[in-house]
């Protein structure tokens, strides 16, 4: 099987793009995040006439996240285990579903905005629902990953230049202690292991060249419990999808894994 992730940053700016990525990568599930859509809005017409059953949860201009699959959906699932909101609003940023005996969820964590904001502390109290709902499903017997964009760079060697992060979100202690706690719940990073090359990074700026310059970021992350890691084959990240006009700012990372 084939499974993928992949922030497409508005999905109907995306999606020619994502209809060509999904006929070329031919990935079975695929996690998406900021689709920037309201659930009614989701392209699910188009896209189900490459053969895919979805599941969208979003609420219009911000946020959103979905599972397309082609091996099954079921017992989908919107929202984290005791979930916090931001400013007393609860935000579309989680949905699980299973998919031929895989546990999947496709995740967009707060950005964090900086140290000290509100929004951090939204953070890191979004990533202990997460947590929560991780230990609660992870449990189960049969396989479990948790995809999507993190927004934290899990070591200093996932970004281009650990200099220019200081004070910034991303990097910091308690978001990396977070990741630390995902792992201790029974998950482990799983492209690190499969990729044959280094930095893998998935996001660059559109700003001063950095995809050309190679400047980025690897927020965008595979986290799988031991029956997932253990299936894993083989894991890339699509830079070709961060090519050319109108692309994403972020690439689609891949994996490879029979159960």
């Amino acid at each position: 099987m084939r499974i993928a992730t992949w922030n497409v940053n508005s999905v109907a700016a995306r999606l020619p793009r994502l209809l060509a990525w999904l006929g070329s990568a031919q990935p079975d599930v695929l996690c998406l995040q900021e689709l920037k859509c309201a659930t009614d809005g989701f392209p699910q017409d188009e896209i189900g006439e490459l053969g895919y059953e979805t599941a969208a949860y979003g609420v219009g201009r911000w946020n959103g996240v979905a599972i397309l699959s082609r091996v099954g959906l079921a017992d989908v699932s919107r929202g984290l285990i005791d979930e916090p909101g931001y400013s007393g609003v609860s935000e579309p940023r989680a949905i699980g579903a299973t998919c031929d005996g895989l546990r999947v969820w496709s995740v967009y964590v707060p950005n964090g905005r900086e140290p000290g904001h509100p929004h951090y502390e939204y953070k890191l109290r979004w990533l202990e629902a997460l947590r929560a709902t991780v230990a609660a499903e992870s449990s189960k017997e049969r396989a479990f990953a948790v995809l999507g964009d993190f927004n934290i760079a899990p070591t200093d060697d996932d970004v281009w230049d650990i200099s220019r992060f200081a004070e910034s979100t991303h990097v910091t202690g308690p978001e990396r202690e977070a990741l630390a706690a995902l792992r201790s719940a029974g998950l482990s990073d799983i492209v690190p292991r499969a990729l044959k090359y280094d930095r893998p990074y998935t996001y660059w700026d559109y700003r001063q060249l950095a995809f050309p310059h190679n400047n980025g970021m690897r927020i965008d992350l595979v986290y799988g419990d031991a029956k997932f890691a253990g299936a894993v084959d083989d894991a890339y990240v699509d830079r070709e999808a961060r090519k050319g006009k109108g692309a994403s700012d972020h690439a689609p990372v891949v994996v490879d894994f029979t159960l």
